[in-house]
């Protein structure tokens, strides 16, 4: 993303019809760039915008205010860390040190937000966040580094998925079998 990335807002909706019309409401209620608008499984709908920590605050009110009967998720990360939002996008260069972590939730803001969580509590590398698409609704969040890092981060990021009751597992592979490593990213 961009440098003058502030703050990263997200909305998961269980309905792809008020997502889209959340969307709207969110683009015109403050000065925000979608991050990406798109469809997730299963038949849900994911709603992510960027700027000003003001007005993405603003817009993902008027998001929630529009359709909050539908909103699965959501959060606002105010200096979200770029590896973070490279994870999302899909262009981090893969797993980096001899540990894996594993956070799988069961919604994107929370699998997003424990990606976040976890790389400012240690020393990793966010080697990705999968959003949704063929996970049945799901996501997860991988890291890498040294076992001590990875462990704290995992523990740190885990804890906001747990706190809202959307954790589904966490794990830390200390040393991943090359033949795996190959296949997880």
């Amino acid at each position: 993303m961009q440098a003058e990335l502030q703050a990263l807002g997200m909305i998961e909706f269980n309905s792809i019809a008020a997502g889209i019309e959340a969307a709207d409401y969110m683009a015109k209620a403050a000065r925000v760039e979608p991050m990406f608008l798109k469809t997730i499984c299963p038949g849900k709908f994911l709603a992510a915008v960027h700027g000003e920590i003001a007005s993405v605050n603003s817009s993902i009110d008027a998001g929630k205010a529009c359709c909050g009967e539908t909103v699965v998720d959501h959060f606002v990360i105010p200096n979200i860390n770029p590896e973070v939002v490279k994870a999302i996008s899909g262009t981090s260069s893969g797993i980096h040190g001899p540990a894996v972590g594993v956070i799988e939730t069961f919604s994107v803001p929370s699998a997003v937000l424990a990606a976040d969580y976890a790389s400012k509590a240690a020393d990793v590398f966010i080697s990705e966040v999968r959003i949704a698409m063929g996970l049945g609704g799901k996501a997860f969040c991988l890291l890498s580094g040294d076992v001590a890092a990875v462990q704290a981060a995992v523990d740190a990021g885990s804890a906001s998925a747990k706190e809202s009751g959307l954790l589904v597992r966490n794990v830390v592979i200390p040393a991943m079998d090359s033949q795996v490593r190959q296949f997880v990213l």
